[in-house]
C-alpha cells in the first residue's frame, strides 16, 4: 500500500487530492498509469476509485470518484492509500 495524497476540496461529486511527492525528484510520473486505482482511507476501507490525473506534473492532482456510501465532504483533508 503507498500513500496516494490528501483530499483538498470536493468538485462536482469527486474528491480532488493533492499527489504526494514519491521521493526528492518529484517523480510523479507513474500515478498517470493509475486511473481506475482503488483508492482507501486510514482504515483500509474503500473509498472510490481514481478517475483523472491533471495539473503540474511535478505534483499533479487526482479525481476520485467516491463509492455510494461515503460522505465525501468528510473526506477533505484526509490522507488516502492506493493498494
Amino acid at each position: 500500500m503507498r500513500r496516494v495524497g490528501s483530499v483538498v476540496r470536493i468538485a462536482q461529486g469527486l474528491a480532488v487530492l493533492r499527489a504526494d511527492e514519491s521521493d526528492n525528484t518529484g517523480d510523479t510520473s507513474d500515478l498517470q498509469n493509475n486511473i481506475g486505482t482503488i483508492v482507501l482511507d486510514d482504515s483500509l476501507e474503500e473509498v472510490g476509485r481514481v478517475v483523472d490525473v491533471f495539473g503540474p506534473v511535478s505534483r499533479p492532482y487526482l479525481a476520485v470518484t467516491p463509492d455510494d456510501d461515503v460522505h465525501v465532504p468528510a473526506l477533505v483533508g484526509s490522507t488516502l492509500y492506493a493498494r
